[in-house]
Parts: C-alpha cells; sequence; structure tokens
C-alpha cells in the first residue's frame, strides 16, 4: 500500500511521467486485435488516461497545445499535394464529393445535438466519436475556450466532450466498415469483385503481354570487346551509343584489365572492354561487327531499388504507359505505386495515372534508375535529419495567421493557431510536391509529429478529464451511443447513393471514395479485401484529404453553431 501511495504521489509531482506512462499503455492496448479489429492508439491512449487521470494529476494545458499545432501541421503536409490536386485538377468530383459527405456528418450531429439539447462539449465530442476523427477534439477546445464561457462553463463542457467521442468511438469506427464494406454493395446492386476485375482490364489496355513492368524493361546487358577500327573505337561514348539503328547504353568501360570512369565525351579505343544495355535486334548488329564475350565481372552491374516522389510536371497526370515511351523508361521496373499521407497502394497498370506527391518505386541498374529518377521527380532516399526551419516557419507563419480574430455580431471568429497551423500545413505539403529541395521532413519525423502528437493530445485530455468522465458516462452514456448510431449511419448509408446518381462514379471506386470521404481507412481495406482488389483505393485519396481537413474544422463549427 505504501508503494501505491509512493506511485500517485510521483506521478502528481511529476505529470510528465504520468503522460508517458499513459503513451505506453495506450499504444499497447490499441495496437491489440481481434480478427481485423482494434481500439486503435487514440482509444486506447484515451481510456488510459481516463483511468490515469482518477488520481487527479494536473497537467499544463500549453503541453496539449504545443503537440496539439505540431500534429495539425503534419496533417496538412501529409494531404496537401492531394487535396490541391483535388480542388485544381481532375479530382474535382471526387473533391466535391468530399464536401458534400463532410457537410452531411456536420448537419447530422448538429440536428441529433438540437434535438438531444447537448451543449457544444458533447455535440463535438459526438462529431469526434461517430465520425472517427479525432483531431476535431483540438479545436473545438479552443473554441470553447474562446467562446466567453466563463472558466467554470467551459470546463463543464470540455469534461463532457471526451465522454461522447468514447462512448461512440467504437461504433463509428465498427459501424462505418460494416456499413460500406458489406451494405456499400447491396446499395449499389453490383458484384464488387466483379466490377473491380471489370475495371482492372480497362486499365490494362495497352499493356505488353507479360504485364506493364515488361515495358519499363526493355533492354538486356552483353559484353563486347571492341576490334574493329571505325565502328565503335574511334567514336566518342554518346556516338556510339547511337550508332547502330537504335540506341543502346554503356554501362561500363574496361581498358587495359582496369575498370575506367567515362563520360559522353570519352573515345572508345580497339581493345576496350564494354558492357551495354539495349534492344535485342539492336545487340544483334553489334555483335556482326564486335566480339561478344562471357565476362562474369563485366555483366554484374550495380542494382538498386529506390522510391521516388513524382514532382515533375512532365509526369504529372501522365498513365504509366505513356511513360513507358519515353527515352529515360528504360532498364527499370516499377515495382509500386503508393498515394496520399497514408501511403495506400493503388494498382500498377497501363492506365494508372501518376500524380504530383505519389511514391513509386522503381529497381534496375543504378544509372537507369537515376536516368528516370530526373524523368519523374526526386529519389526519396531515407534521410534522418528534418528542416526544422521549415517546419518551424510554416507552424509559426499559419498560427499567427489563425490568431487573428474578427468579431462578428460579438461573436469571435478565428480559425486559432491550431488551425492557422493545418492551413499551413496544406500548403507546405503542395509547395514540396513542386519543390523537393524546400523542405526534408523524413516519413519517420511525419509519423512521430502525426501520432505522437496527437496521442499526447488525447492524453492529456483523458488524464484531464478523468475525474469526473465516470460519473459523466452514467449520466449520458447509453444515450449518447444511441444518437451515435445515428450519427455514424445516416451519412454512411447516403453516401454511396449520392456517389452513383449525382456524382457517377464508377462502381469500382465508388465504395472507396465514400471511405474516403469519412476518413475511414479501415472501412476501404475491407472494401479491398471483400473485392479482392485495391482498384477502391483510387477513389480513396482525393476525398480523404479533402475531409481529413474539413472534418477537423467541424469541431470548431459545431461549437460556434451551438454557442
Amino acid at each position: 500500500m505504501d508503494i501505491w501511495h509512493w506511485l500517485v504521489n510521483t506521478l502528481r509531482d511529476y505529470p510528465e511521467l504520468a503522460i508517458f506512462l499513459t503513451l505506453a499503455l495506450g499504444y499497447w492496448i490499441g495496437n491489440f486485435r481481434f480478427k481485423s479489429f482494434s481500439l486503435g492508439t487514440v482509444t486506447g491512449t484515451l481510456l488510459i488516461g481516463v483511468l490515469v487521470g482518477q488520481i487527479a494529476i494536473e497537467i499544463s494545458p500549453q503541453i496539449k497545445s504545443i503537440f496539439f499545432i505540431m500534429f495539425l501541421f503534419s496533417v496538412g503536409f501529409g494531404v496537401g499535394p492531394q487535396f490541391v490536386r483535388g480542388i485544381a485538377n481532375n479530382g474535382l468530383s471526387q473533391a466535391l464529393f468530399a464536401v458534400v459527405i463532410s457537410a452531411l456528418c456536420l448537419l447530422s450531429v448538429y440536428i441529433i445535438a438540437i434535438i438531444a439539447g447537448y451543449g457544444p462539449g458533447l455535440a463535438a465530442g459526438l462529431l469526434a466519436g461517430t465520425q472517427t476523427i479525432s483531431a476535431s477534439m483540438g479545436l473545438a477546445t479552443n473554441a470553447i475556450n474562446q467562446s466567453g464561457l466563463s472558466p467554470e462553463a467551459a470546463k463543464e463542457q470540455l469534461d463532457t466532450m471526451p465522454v461522447a467521442y468514447a462512448i461512440t468511438y467504437l461504433f463509428g469506427t465498427v459501424g462505418t466498415g460494416w456499413i460500406i464494406a458489406f451494405l456499400g454493395p447491396k446499395l449499389l446492386r453490383v458484384d464488387l469483385a466483379k466490377e473491380c476485375a471489370r475495371y482492372e482490364r480497362e486499365m490494362s489496355i495497352g499493356e505488353p503481354e507479360g504485364g506493364i513492368t515488361t515495358a519499363w524493361y526493355q533492354y538486356e546487358y552483353r559484353a563486347y570487346l571492341l576490334k574493329t577500327p571505325n565502328f565503335i573505337a574511334g567514336k566518342t561514348v554518346l556516338e556510339a551509343e547511337t550508332y547502330v539503328g537504335g540506341h543502346v547504353f554503356l554501362e561500363k568501360l574496361r581498358r587495359n584489365g582496369e575498370f575506367i570512369e567515362f563520360d559522353d565525351n570519352t573515345i572508345l579505343e580497339v581493345g576496350d572492354i564494354v558492357a551495354v544495355s539495349g534492344r535485342t535486334e539492336t545487340l544483334v548488329e553489334w555483335s556482326n561487327k564486335a566480339e561478344e564475350l562471357s565476362e562474369p565481372e563485366m555483366l554484374q552491374i550495380p542494382i538498386e531499388s529506390v522510391d521516388v516522389v513524382i514532382t515533375n510536371k512532365h509526369a504529372n497526370n501522365k498513365t504509366i504507359l505513356e511513360l513507358t515511351n519515353t527515352p529515360r523508361a528504360r532498364g527499370v521496373y516499377i515495382n509500386r505505386i503508393r498515394r496520399g499521407s497514408l501511403a495506400v497502394d493503388i494498382p500498377v497498370k497501363a492506365q494508372t495515372q501518376l500524380h504530383r506527391g505519389d511514391i513509386v518505386n522503381l529497381s534496375g541498374s543504378k544509372k537507369h534508375v537515376e536516368s528516370m529518377v530526373k524523368e519523374l521527380g526526386f529519389a526519396d532516399r531515407p534521410t534522418s535529419v528534418t528542416d526544422m526551419v521549415f517546419v518551424g516557419a510554416g507552424i509559426v507563419l499559419g498560427g499567427i495567421i489563425g490568431a487573428i480574430t474578427i468579431p462578428l455580431e460579438g461573436i469571435p471568429l478565428t480559425l486559432s493557431t491550431s488551425g492557422g497551423a493545418l492551413i499551413s500545413g496544406l500548403i507546405c505539403g503542395w509547395l514540396r510536391s513542386y519543390k523537393p529541395n524546400l523542405g526534408s521532413v523524413p516519413s519517420a519525423t511525419l509519423w512521430f509529429m502525426n501520432s505522437v502528437g496527437l496521442n499526447i493530445f488525447i492524453a492529456v485530455v483523458g488524464i484531464t478529464a478523468g475525474p469526473t468522465f465516470i460519473s459523466g458516462v452514467k449520466s449520458v452514456g447509453v444515450e449518447v451511443f444511441f444518437w451515435g448510431l445515428l450519427a455514424t449511419t445516416i451519412p454512411m448509408l447516403l453516401a454511396p447513393i449520392i456517389g452513383k446518381y449525382i456524382f457517377r462514379f464508377d462502381p469500382a471506386i465508388n465504395l472507396g471514395c465514400c471511405g474516403g470521404a469519412r476518413t475511414s481507412t479501415a472501412s476501404v481495406a475491407m472494401v479491398a479485401e471483400i473485392s479482392k482488389s485495391n482498384v477502391p483505393m483510387l477513389g480513396y485519396t482525393v476525398p480523404y484529404a479533402i475531409s481529413n481537413t474539413l472534418l477537423t474544422l467541424w469541431g470548431m463549427v459545431i461549437v460556434l453553431l451551438l454557442n
């Protein structure tokens, strides 16, 4: 018992330890899985925070503000390219769909709050839980604190927010996945697996027999001894590469028994041994006037695999088939394409379009991969260095703009520093898709800012609300749960129908659009599993980028509507 008192007093005296204890246990519990379901780290952290908070620990609110603003910047940074593309380019219909569904989510919660007589705190928690958008609680917190309520009234509203969130989150996650994945195809009256197979066939038009990757790998390697003067010997490397009918590429050069470095202006000599790559028919011409050798050492060409971020305007909106016809598309395989802040896999097909911000994994000879990188964008090689000038300046500038308050009929309208950081992140993420050298934010750093930033905010919310949480559940628990069922279900039942009859989405991507518009990665994963295809992911990324931003901002809006 003495040990227990000592531990309680230690956590009270050192609240930073309470936060890290909450994080450790929250991530541990949140990662437990039952079949395809898990609580998730956010819910796990909130529940552990509530338990730890039962011993009445005081934590400075500045802690959650700092980590929440960092989290929002990372959210904007991650979805920036897709957000802008959805508004400005060929993702416009999907972007508008996301706006409509996000508005339905807000409207359903607002109407329920009016009917049930909920204050802004319960309504904001209802929104966050039913739409599984934890980030909205941060903006709702800022809005409640700036709403003109007395400190006691504001605290009362803030304490009810995590109660509604915790009660409604479970069905918000499971219910959304079940509605989209299992009721969605019935609402659309389609066989989803057949529709996705049909869509894949259409996307494969123009592929060579062996698949689209063979179109990128059109060259083979051979080694030759240069014996005939004035055929290749005596010419520069650049002249030699274009001398016989088709184009070949010199990969290695050995002279007098030693490998030497060369460039386009290097003059080849009789007796040189070269390793070249090219089309078979072109290499046959070489074999007529140069002696082909079996030289394993010459044919050991350095191979690498690298992620390439699409930034070049010449590659943006081009299909893979179109890019195979560029001169630099040689000697490389395209293995994988990932899109969006969650890096979801999309099909590698002939008619798959590449967009700014996509990550394409290429493999092949180092020389050819480097050449293709120049065609597409920049190589996203692993780095551990974050450009904190870029990140810090982006957060500060966004926060300053968000701090501007405009009074409207006595109501202080403001994005808040958090909302400003979100908008700034969108702009910075979009800019970096054009200018990759603008600022380096490694994926590990982005994960830390996103996941840990949000969960520290949630940990503080849970610990702070702990003493009143249980009484809140007893007073509104069952009622909020059933209202949450409605708030989750109504928009998701309407979404596939709106996508089909108003926006005319292809059945293969309709449900992907629905999952993206509700920022529900789990539901789209379930759709992909049922359809045995990742085609639905093509409809996911643009709506996700738009809705992730809007649903987060709705936390502030719902407070303004109800205050």
